[in-house]
């Protein structure tokens, strides 16, 4: 599975290059084993955002002209042919853009704001990647402020790996507690201490826990975990389940202490939340994945938990609360820097939110900027971006008569939420061209109609002959 993992990441960094040689140098105008304490220290998450050389977007897209109909056998009239599908609902737009021209080949309603449901995942990977920068590393931290008493610090990390979590170098390859509780055993032994109190600083992020919104079942169902800076295993009571722990910190909390007794530690009984001073002594650490591998992952396997503590990373280092209010505010300023704002709004970094509103027209205009190669801190999106027929939420898909010769081309991010079906993505067309494109439905009725109308617009898109 490693190596298969590994080939698949290997492909993907080849068909990015790839499509990058197509594109040319082109400019959007209007566009755990190794210890790492070793290593030398990585970047931390900090409030003060950093400059990031970029290059902007403008106004890729203009508006769709309104107009008759292109005649039959275009891509336009074939593009026109498939919305009209009745599964789709009656709410539906689409774009399609030559990425290295600029212009438009084809749009509907494609500046109206639509529910993205997951493809908001490409407004959090392209935030992440530039508030936080694609070599950051997350770390949890065990600090001291006085003899005898320890905290566990959260950074905001959900792929922590807990007791349970099978040990396995797949990935990315995530951070251990059991790693942290090893490091801070040595370290208190090693000062002549046996005996620790024990609580936990989760106050990185604050406010409600679940985002405006999100409905009721989410968190009782598994789809998302309470959204803390401090938990193992993404909230899962048992990595690879469904059910999440009530309270993340202090269950994470607690199985550090069983850990530290494991090593020979005495740990008292009980924990307690005790937010830390920024001069408290570190005494261990763990960190992350890079920023890049966890945008990669996120967006392939379509990662709601790991979305959520990404879009709360980049509140903290704009400057803003660690609360779904600082990641509203922050993913807005973090896209007007790259001048793709407009068509954005957003009250979550996963797309569970049903208020969420984004325009085709700006999930295509997103994409493009990512695969520019004047923007290499952007690539990760699309490295990340599902392949149609073969990896992620796309690997069971694109292999219907009318879709299967776009698999293994369109890589794409999907959206699915109740009553909505998206799928925005990347691809080059059968004459060479590389286009960026988004279809999106807000009132589907029948989804797995739908799901097979998305995947025949972009094998259409894949197959046509743009010139």
């Amino acid at each position: 599975m490693v190596r298969r993992e590994r080939l698949v990441a290997v492909a993907t960094l080849a068909l990015l290059q790839a499509f990058v040689c197509a594109a040319g140098a082109y400019v959007l105008a209007g566009g755990p084993g190794d210890d790492l304490a070793t290593k030398a220290p990585a970047k931390t998450v900090t409030p003060t955002p950093a400059p990031v050389a970029i290059v902007t977007a403008g106004p890729v897209l203009p508006p769709a002209p309104d107009g008759p109909l292109p005649g039959k056998g275009t891509l336009a009239a074939r593009l026109t042919r498939a919305l009209g599908d009745s599964a789709l609902g009656g709410s539906v737009g689409a774009v399609v853009i030559d990425v290295g021209g600029r212009s438009t080949l084809f749009g509907s309603a494609a500046n109206t704001g639509l529910t993205p449901a997951s493809t908001t995942k490409i407004v959090t990977a392209v935030a992440a990647l530039t508030s936080l920068g694609p070599d950051t590393r997350v770390a949890t931290r065990v600090v001291q402020e006085k003899p005898g008493t320890i905290t566990l610090v959260g950074g905001g990390d959900p792929t922590l790996a807990g007791p349970k979590a099978a040990r396995s170098p797949g990935y990315p390859r995530s951070a251990s507690l059991v790693m942290l509780a090893s490091r801070t055993a040595r370290a208190l032994k090693a000062a002549g201490v046996t005996s620790v109190s024990l609580s936990y600083d989760d106050s990185l992020f604050s406010g409600p826990r679940t985002a405006p919104g999100w409905k009721p079942g989410y968190v009782p169902e598994g789809s998302v975990a309470p959204v803390t800076a401090l938990t193992i295993d993404e909230g899962r009571q048992n990595p690879g389940g469904s059910a999440r722990y009530a309270d993340p910190p202090e269950s994470a909390t607690e199985a550090f202490a069983s850990l530290l007794r494991r090593y020979g530690l005495k740990v008292g009984k009980q924990v307690k939340r005790d937010e830390t001073a920024s001069t408290a002594r570190e005494i261990a650490r763990v960190e992350s994945p890079p920023v890049y591998e966890l945008v990669e992952h996120m967006l392939t396997q379509s990662d709601n938990d790991l979305a959520e503590a990404l879009a709360h990373l980049v509140a903290v280092k704009e400057g803003r609360p660690g609360t779904f209010s600082g990641v509203a505010q922050a993913m807005q300023s973090t896209l007007k820097r790259l001048g793709v704002a407009d068509g954005v709004l957003v009250y979550d970094g996963s797309g569970l939110s049903t208020r969420n509103r984004i325009t085709p027209a700006a999930l295509a205009r997103l994409i493009a900027l990512a695969a520019s190669p004047a923007n290499p801190h952007l690539h990760a999106v699309i490295s990340g971006l599902p392949v149609a027929g073969f990896t992620g939420t796309l690997g069971h898909r694109y292999d219907k008569r009318d879709s299967k010769a776009a698999a293994g081309v369109v890589r794409a991010k999907t959206g699915t939420l109740n009553g909505v079906n998206t799928l925005t993505g990347l691809s080059r067309t059968a004459d060479g061209r590389l286009v960026a494109f988004a279809f999106m439905a807000d009132k589907v009725t029948d989804p797995d109609g739908a799901v097979a109308a998305l995947d025949r617009l972009a094998a259409l898109v894949s197959g046509c002959g743009c010139s």
